[in-house]
C-alpha cells in the first residue's frame, strides 16, 4: 500500500469510530441517537439547627429537598441510626422534619441525608454535625 492509501484508510476508520461514539450512549445510560436525559440532582438546603449547634436529645431538625419525585426516596440517619421523617410538600420543594434519637446524649452526631433524584443514577448526599447535650 502506498502512503496516500494508508492516510485515506486512517481517516475513514477514524470518522466511522467517531460517528459511532457520538451516536451510541447506551453504555452510560443515554438514549442513543444523540438524545440524553440530563441528571437533575436533588438539592438539599436550609439545614436546621445550624452546623455544630448544641441541641437537646430528641430535638427536631429540618431541611429542604428539591428535585425529588417522592419523599420516600429520602433516607436519613443520625450517627448511623435510621430516623423516620415527616415530609410536607411546599411547591417546588419538600420541607423535611425529623427528631434526633432519644438514645443519643452527650455526643456529637452527624445527620446524614441520602436522596434518589427524579432520574436514575441522580443521587445526592449531604449532612451536618450537631452537638447533643445530656
Amino acid at each position: 500500500m502506498n502512503k496516500s492509501t494508508l492516510v485515506a484508510l486512517f481517516f475513514v476508520t477514524f470518522n466511522i469510530n467517531t460517528a459511532y461514539a457520538v451516536m451510541d450512549h447506551s453504555t452510560h445510560g443515554g438514549k442513543g441517537g444523540g438524545e440524553s436525559v440530563a441528571c437533575e440532582k436533588p438539592l438539599l438546603s436550609k439545614f436546621s439547627p445550624d452546623k455544630l449547634a448544641l441541641v437537646a436529645p430528641n430535638s427536631e431538625f429540618s431541611f429542604r429537598a428539591s428535585n425529588i419525585q417522592h419523599p420516600e426516596n429520602i433516607t436519613v440517619t443520625v450517627k448511623n441510626i435510621p430516623v423516620d421523617i415527616n415530609a410536607e410538600f411546599k411547591d417546588p420543594y419538600y420541607n423535611i422534619t425529623a427528631k434526633l434519637p432519644d438514645s443519643l446524649r452527650n455526643t456529637v452526631a452527624r445527620i446524614n441525608i441520602k436522596v434518589s433524584g427524579k432520574n436514575a443514577h441522580c443521587e445526592a448526599e449531604n449532612g451536618w454535625l450537631v452537638k447533643i447535650a445530656e
